[in-house]
């Protein structure tokens, strides 16, 4: 049985730990179902005929920031992702990218990405489209629900030739779909309060949030409820492994 590939961007041993851990119990997935790779330690070759699937993790890097600006290892994955959509848009190949991955997908579809659509670190209420509600991801969820955010940049409209699966009011574009199975989300589906209070603690001098406000949004977000987008990880997990 092939593997699902996990795609990995976060510097911090800690936190990229974390984050995989949190995949693999809301995926339910065993170690030896799943080939991880964090891309800020080399940028390998990769056929995604080797796999089932891909699972693409958050980072602190922003697609929008300067290219001066830019760390080589940023400048790096940037490029490797290219080369990556050149290979899964064209086979409509089953990926799904968390927030930086809903960046790298939307940039890669055309789409504006920029700190307009910012959001601090939390939980939003966000709201499932029609075309939302037909997809298999998303069939038969709440119409409405929680989902813990928490961005410096975001996608400015709805990426050219793309399906718009799901909004919020402070965020346009929450989570869209390419063809039939290239998804984007904007929020963590894998996090729960405890990944958010790491994520905190590690980014409190990223630009997430001013560094004193860091006490309030953990308080805040260990009081966070938002099963529903760990539904829709387990749901694309159980559709493509």
């Amino acid at each position: 049985m092939k593997k699902i590939l996990i795609l990995q961007m976060r510097p911090e041993d800690e936190t990229a730990d974390s984050e995989f851990e949190a995949i693999l119990r809301v995926g339910r997935l065993a170690q030896d179902e799943v080939h991880r790779i964090r891309l800020e330690q080399g940028i390998p070759t990769i056929d995604i005929n080797d796999y089932s699937a891909i699972i693409a993790g958050g980072s602190p890097f922003d697609v929008s920031a300067a290219e001066e600006n830019k760390s080589q290892a940023q400048k790096d994955i940037e490029a490797f992702y290219i080369r990556l959509f050149d290979q899964v848009v064209p086979a409509d190949f089953p990926f799904l990218g968390a927030c930086s991955g809903n960046g790298l997908l939307g940039n890669y579809c055309g789409a504006v990405i920029s700190r307009k659509y910012n959001e601090p670190i939390g939980s939003v209420e966000v709201t499932v489209t029609k075309e939302g509600m037909k997809d298999p991801l998303l069939k038969g969820l709440p119409s409405t629900f929680s989902a813990l955010v928490g961005h410096k940049e975001a996608c400015d409209d709805v990426p050219p030739n793309t399906v718009l699966l799901v909004l919020s009011e402070p965020c346009p574009v929450q989570m869209f779909r390419v063809k039939k199975n290239i998804y984007a989300v904007q929020f963590h589906p894998e996090a729960d309060a405890d990944e958010f209070v790491l994520r905190i603690k590690t980014y409190r001098n990223h630009g997430y949030f001013a560094p004193e406000e860091a006490d309030g949004l953990i308080k805040a977000v260990r009081q966070a409820h938002a099963p529903v987008p760990k539904e829709i990880l387990w749901r694309f997990v159980q559709r493509y492994k």
